[in-house]
């Protein structure tokens, strides 16, 4: 089996067998990653270039790492250090990295939509890093993978996303990757948060975190998007603390066993507190690992076959 478009531009364009397959081709991945020198020659001679035209320290160096364990030639671009500061639009410098024959180009920006753009316009096959609210592929997929290892299937597991519902493409991506593997989502925020009719994505609506954690498997907070925002969504962010942060008070009221996710970067002591970050069955650290697993099975199912 092969993925059926040149592009991963979301999660609403796979199937549930393509999820699947991407996740099973990580697997041998991340064995990769645990060997003594960390490198095969899938993508010898490949040219990946990736252009980040927002800040990132997980994605950005996960795809990097990503391509060079594959032997790729990986290429950094950001929006500070490319002709975008001279006036250039993204179509156009998308045409001139074109001209140079790259194999991938990996596409994270502000505005929604922008990796599509590219990918209508190039031959050359587009990830999409994360396009403003709309969706984070590569992040729905590493956290599907790291639920997936530890309970061993989607299917039939409930997951809670508190937060940011509204702004987030993290929410987004999780969301529609959830509802087509099986999985039931409830959601837990401030309402000034929430898409209308959040109902509609395939999700339960459960407005006391203590009362949403309930029989729950995973928790997965999420970051509060003010750079997304606009106006006040809520009071300040103590209060924020105070009704929807993860302490140790809400575990009391969750499963013994439920797996705390979060996709970072973590504002500590406000979506979640700093202790319960270092519990056992707190894996946040496993997701950042997994992202490279992911993200080197994506760049071989759209360059490496």
């Amino acid at each position: 089996m092969e993925l059926s478009h040149k592009d991963l531009l979301g999660i609403e364009q796979l199937t549930a067998q393509e999820i699947s397959l991407i996740l099973d081709t990580a697997v041998s991945m991340k064995e990769v990653s645990a060997r003594e020198i960390k490198k095969v020659p899938t993508l010898r001679g490949k040219t990946i270039i990736s252009m980040f035209y927002e800040p990132s320290t997980r994605t950005r160096t996960s795809f990097e790492i990503a391509g060079k364990r594959l032997s790729a030639d990986v290429i950094n671009i950001s929006a500070s250090s490319s002709s975008v500061v001279k006036g250039e639009t993204l179509e156009d410098t998308g045409r001139n990295l074109q001209a140079m024959n790259p194999d991938l180009l990996i596409v994270r920006h502000a505005c929604a939509g922008a990796p599509k753009l590219l990918a209508d316009a190039l031959p050359t096959p587009v990830i999409n890093a994360g396009d403003g609210s709309h969706e984070h592929p590569t992040q729905a997929l590493l956290d599907a993978f790291t639920i997936r290892e530890r309970l061993e299937t989607l299917a039939g597991r409930s997951v809670l996303i508190v937060g940011d519902i509204l702004h987030s493409r993290v929410a987004r991506s999780n969301i529609l990757l959830l509802n087509k593997m099986g999985a039931a989502v409830r959601v837990c925020g401030p309402l000034t948060m929430m898409p209308r009719a959040v109902e509609q994505l395939g999700v339960e609506y459960v407005p006391c975190l203590t009362d949403a954690v309930r029989d729950a498997d995973v928790i997965m907070m999420l970051r509060i998007q003010k750079e997304r925002q606009q106006g006040a969504r809520f009071p300040n962010e103590r209060e924020y603390s105070r009704f929807f942060g993860l302490n140790r008070a809400v575990l009391r009221h969750a499963r013994g066993d439920v797996l705390i996710m979060h996709p970072g970067p973590v504002n500590r002591g406000v979506e979640i507190s700093p202790d319960v970050m270092s519990l056992p069955y707190s894996i946040i650290l496993d997701q950042v690992t997994n992202g490279v697993a992911v993200r080197m099975a994506l760049m071989y199912l759209l360059t490496g076959k």
